[in-house]
């Protein structure tokens, strides 16, 4: 799977744009504040229809303009297929993959296997434990349509029991009967999930190994552990909750607590490691993610790699080109705000090159 060209309309910072790529590396360059990382973006947004930084899609809209559309062509199995993604300020948001609209936006997740590497993933290492779900959900939701389906009905049916458990805590009243319904679909729901999620973590976990390993030159040992209290007695633990969930007004026992912990050397990462060892994280999550998607698609997933040279140091970026000299990687879109510093980095590299200019709109 190769993405020919897009076409971007009103989105970010694009009134209009259109960009043909090669096979290869396609390097966007140029100051800061002129779309680089806006055009990784509406690629991520080809491959998951949302944006990887505006939850809200009419913040994506150019300033003072009613909507955005982004127009691609993506060779697939050595056909050409369109794809368009347009949003309209109180109207429906709109996908069609080879002319046919979607009627259900998840029915897309997973058919453009895609990875990106951003400053901010460092997060996944050091914020909150949703940062870390977010990050899995996300794998496997590109690995397996039926997660994401039970994942979107876990989450719709949390959302309504935390309204409900709400509208107990304010009136000052409580009713198991009213419960019951929410309970007897969500325990079967964060089972099935968990059980994915341990699923996961076994195929997942010797790939990151090994990757960490080649990062750090074999000096660290580490490891993830999967914690979720989702286990055979799920069901009993849950229903005995109930008083407390009352108490609090939200539900606080189910997947949604779950959390991924990183471990180097038996210490968290997250308090413990340094900022060189949390990038080396990151990086090997990043690769696991990507050989995990390629060995699902039997495709090369599109990668995505936000100004990576200024972010990552020496050491670490010679240890992706490498691997883009090897030919581990497929069709690679990088950015960089240092024209220079990209040519000479990806000069001995053996694959078709395209470099644009994004302050004169050009490539050459």
């Amino acid at each position: 799977m190769k993405l020919q060209n897009i076409r971007l309309a009103q989105f970010k910072n694009y009134p209009q744009a259109d960009f043909s790529f090669v096979d290869g590396i396609n390097c966007f360059l140029g100051r800061n504040g002129v779309g680089k990382t806006n055009l990784l973006d509406a690629i991520y947004y080809l491959a998951f229809t949302k944006s990887a930084f505006n939850a809200v899609d009419k913040d994506n809209i150019l300033h003072e303009e009613a909507f955005f559309s982004i127009k691609a062509n993506f060779e697939v199995e050595d056909k050409n297929v369109e794809m368009l993604c347009a949003v309209r300020l109180g109207e429906k948001k709109m996908v069609r993959w080879a002319g046919k609209e979607y009627d259900k936006l998840s029915e897309h997740i997973g058919k453009l296997p895609l990875v990106m590497i951003i400053p901010q993933d460092t997060d996944i290492v050091r914020e909150a434990s949703e940062m870390r779900r977010k990050f899995f959900d996300n794998l496997l939701c590109q690995l397996d349509q039926e997660y994401l389906k039970l994942l979107v009905k876990y989450n719709h049916l949390l959302k309504q029991r935390n309204t409900l458990l709400k509208s107990f805590l304010e009136r000052s009243r409580f009713s198991a009967d009213q419960l019951a319904p929410y309970d007897e679909l969500m325990i079967p729901l964060a089972l099935s999930i968990s059980e994915e999620r341990n699923t996961l973590m076994e195929n997942f976990l010797p790939i990151f190994k090994e990757f960490y390993q080649e990062l750090s030159d074999g000096q660290e040992e580490v490891n993830i552990n999967y914690e979720t209290r989702v286990t055979n007695a799920f069901e009993t633990d849950f229903r005995s909750q109930q008083q407390k969930d009352f108490r609090q007004g939200r539900t606080t026992l189910g997947i949604h607590k779950d959390d991924y912990v990183f471990l180097s050397e038996g210490k968290q990462v997250k308090k413990f490691g340094s900022q060189g060892q949390q990038k080396s994280f990151v990086i090997a999550l990043k690769l696991a993610q990507f050989e995990l998607l390629k060995a699902a698609k039997n495709q090369k997933p599109l990668l995505l790699l936000d100004d990576i040279f200024d972010k990552l140091d020496d050491k670490r970026i010679a240890y992706l080109l490498k691997m883009m000299a090897d030919g581990r990687f497929g069709q690679i879109f990088l950015t960089d705000a240092r024209a220079e510093r990209s040519k000479d980095y990806l000069k001995d590299i053996n694959t078709e090159k395209k470099f644009f200019e994004l302050d004169q709109n050009r490539a050459y």
